[in-house]
């Protein structure tokens, strides 16, 4: 690993810098169409009706009051729906590995919230107010509510992504010093701003759909599947997603119940999932429960540590949270074991939510090292650079690059640790006690396949397409960067399209893996255009008639020999009466030579006032090691979202269930509580942008999860050196903070 800046006269002043969304003017002004804001000609509306129980099955569905309501046009339900086939899961993270479950299948009821009818009529009200009327009576059995009940009833199964190595249980019994603690996590449910919603018509043997989806390409694919018909019949469109987070990722039942029904009826139908379902029908952060065992030497260094964790999944899909992904491999330790099981219960799917298994698993380990850090007797700060690792162990391979250590210590630096005092609760300003923590953060960088297609046109502008997404993160603006300094052209004159699966194939927009596969994949296929116009300038009436192509440079938008001698694209095309030069291209993803991450440090100061039991997060301090920054503005957006997530995560959100039935208590946006502009901290993200070009050829990795890995456990963390005390279930609320602050002690 190399430790300096490499100079990059490849890249031009428009990589890195913060040049504005070029998405943004649309969006102001309601141009920017949702999947929702589709109206095709002939449009009806769905409308669910949701299971009220969490377990059992439909013993009676009477339909014939909403049939009678104004404007209904058909009711839904497993007596009468369309055949439709399973679609094997098609994305191989490796932590979902069941098929997709297909709407009213039969009468079994797994979850509240699950479609048992679908309603259409001629308006969205009149389907709602006829789904009301719809009748339902059910067998209702005793439903597993939570993890600790799933476990009792039928124990766990084992999950993916466990790793052993040495023998961490005779290490930890012969080590100086040890500690053995559980963490527990609620679920936590996405709630993005634009609700899940699907339009869908078929023309003939062709179903197009607009689909709030993270996954254009695979939605098409699972969607094939599901009616038996070639993906080329499927066109499935996302040009505007209102974030995901991860829950818009896969092809949920209403996305197949639209299409579906559109068929059906022969005319467009549209769905959008009320905010209650949300909650039950279109994933979740899964419960979990882990067990954490450290162990370190006399120099306090880690000896053994183990990392076993269980989560809550469904009794449709096998949902592994891996938890244990980061601890495999970021501090260096001999003797590691990380397991993963699950139990079932009655609740929907669980999914991918930012930074899925690591935000869960950071929150974990990072409140155990602090746990150790205080039973060795080090500074937590001190404590994580003596023993951070320095290659990865868990594959033994080398870091493409990690710069952990320069991102622990300029955060450090910034927030201002030295000035922190030991002592619990030591630390006051008026009537608040001060608290500090610190976690470091770590996500995975992953680059897979990618095509793409670049034109350089003949007005002047180029156009540049892929069927990856943007749901708000920035996808469209970097893909024009990338273009705009390949080509000298300025971004007002490139035109970006994505998320529609008849383009060329790209990737799905989560595991922060949509810039290293995309960009590459842009940039290749704009050198195939770029070369193309080459030969057309070279020809024989071509305006460098004569010269070789490799003697020619782009420049400002054009072509320019060593004469300097400068002819635009559009002039060049002109002359020769073509209306553009085009280059596709595809990419593979990352080789194996080396284990490919980003690294980073949350710094967390809370205030807490004892008198009034008032807890909030004032201050973070952020040092971000992801490669290549390649656009400073969105970059930075995305860290600083991911910590206000954060700081959710660790003080607020919690989807609660009614232990006795499994149904969902709080299911709605007034009493699931999320971070408001009241609870915002001061944020300062540091951007460390050392390329790894080992990784890709922009050195660009992935931002969108790591801000929110560790930044619960700093949290938490924070709490304890300001209360004395260590809260190792989320989220922290103000019940487990009103016993008096202790005496001082040192921590």
């Amino acid at each position: 690993m190399s430790d300096d800046k490499p100079s990059d006269p490849h890249f031009g002043a428009i990589i890195g810098a913060g040049v504005p969304r070029i998405d943004g003017p649309d969006k102001l002004s309601g141009r920017a169409h949702y999947a929702a804001d589709q109206q095709p000609a002939g449009l009806v509306y769905g409308y669910g009706v949701f299971s009220t129980i969490a377990s059992g099955k439909v013993s009676q569905l009477s339909v014939e009051r909403a049939r009678r309501m104004p404007g209904v046009i058909e009711i839904f339900h497993h007596g009468h729906f369309p055949k439709l086939y399973r679609s094997p899961s098609s994305f191989a993270q490796g932590n979902k590995v069941e098929e997709t479950r297909l709407p009213f299948e039969d009468e079994r009821i797994y979850y509240a919230g699950q479609f048992v009818a679908l309603v259409v009529a001629d308006t969205f009200e009149n389907a709602r107010a006829a789904a009301r009327e719809v009748e339902v009576s059910y067998a209702e059995d005793t439903a597993l509510a939570n993890l600790e009940q799933g476990v009792a009833a039928h124990g766990t199964q084992s999950g993916s992504g466990n790793h052993s190595r040495g023998d961490a249980a005779a290490a930890f019994d012969s080590a100086t010093r040890r500690i053995d603690v559980t963490y527990r996590t609620p679920v936590e449910t996405h709630n993005p701003m634009e609700m899940h919603a699907s339009t869908a018509w078929w023309e003939r043997d062709h179903l197009t759909i607009f689909d709030a989806s993270q996954g254009v390409v695979m939605a098409r694919n699972a969607l094939s599947k599901i009616f038996a018909i070639p993906p080329e019949r499927v066109t499935v469109h996302a040009p505007y997603i209102g974030s995901g987070f991860g829950s818009k990722l896969w092809t949920w039942p209403h996305a197949v119940a639209t299409a579906a029904v559109a068929h059906e009826l022969g005319r467009p139908v549209q769905l959008v999932v009320p905010r209650a379902q949300m909650f039950t029908t279109t994933g979740h952060r899964p419960e979990t429960r882990q067990r954490l065992r450290l162990a370190t030497d006399g120099n306090g260094k880690l000896v053994s540590l183990r990392h076993e964790s269980i989560n809550t999944t469904s009794f449709t899909d096998q949902y592994v949270e891996t938890c244990g992904s980061v601890t495999k491999s970021l501090y260096s330790c001999p003797h590691l074991t990380v397991s993963h099981a699950t139990t079932q219960v009655n609740r929907g799917t669980p999914t991918s939510m930012r930074a899925p298994g690591a935000a869960p698993g950071l929150f974990a380990l990072e409140s155990a090292v602090d746990e150790m850090a205080a039973e060795a007797g080090v500074d937590p700060l001190d404590f994580r650079l003596d023993n951070y690792a320095e290659r990865d162990e868990s594959k033994d391979l080398d870091f493409s690059s990690n710069h952990i250590v320069e991102a622990t210590q300029r955060a450090a630096e910034r927030f201002g640790w030295d000035e922190r005092s030991a002592e619990i609760g030591s630390m006051r300003q008026g009537r608040e006690i001060v608290g500090y923590g610190m976690a470091a953060c770590n996500w995975e960088a992953l680059k897979r396949p990618c095509d793409a297609r670049v034109s350089l046109r003949a007005d002047g502008t180029a156009f540049a397409s892929c069927a990856t997404q943007d749901i708000g993160t920035g996808t469209y603006t970097i893909v024009a960067q990338a273009v705009s300094d390949l080509t000298g052209l300025p971004l007002e004159r490139i035109t970006v399209e994505l998320g529609d699966s008849s383009y060329p194939d790209g990737p799905v927009s989560g595991g922060s893996w949509a810039t290293a596969t995309t960009l590459p994949a842009i940039a290749k296929a704009a050198r195939v255009a770029l070369d193309e116009m080459k030969r057309y300038a070279t020809g024989a009436n071509g305006a460098f008639a004569g010269v070789a192509s490799d003697e020619l440079e782009v420049a400002e938008g054009g072509l320019r020999n060593a004469a300097g001698k400068q002819v635009s694209f559009a002039d060049i095309l002109g002359a020769a009466r073509y209306g553009s030069a085009d280059g596709e291209a595809h990419t593979e993803g990352a080789d194996a030579q080396y284990s490919y991450r980003s690294f980073g440090a949350h710094f967390v100061e809370v205030r807490w006032d004892p008198g009034i039991s008032h807890l909030r997060v004032a201050r973070v301090v952020s040092a971000i090691d992801v490669g290549r920054v390649i656009n400073e503005t969105t970059a930075r957006n995305q860290v600083e979202g991911a910590i206000v997530m954060g700081v959710g995560m660790g003080l607020f959100e919690a989807t609660e269930y009614d232990a006795r039935n499994g149904r969902p208590v709080n299911n709605d946006y007034a009493e699931y509580v999320v971070p408001v502009h009241a609870d915002q901290p001061e944020v300062d993200v540091i951007l460390l942008d050392y390329p790894d070009t080992r990784f890709n050829e922009y050195g660009a990795r992935g931002i969108g999860e790591i801000g929110i890995t560790g930044l619960a456990a700093a949290v938490a963390n924070a709490v304890y050196h300001a209360t004395g005390k260590r809260i190792r279930e989320l989220p922290i609320t103000l019940d487990k903070l009103m016993d008096d602050v202790p005496e001082a002690r040192t921590a």
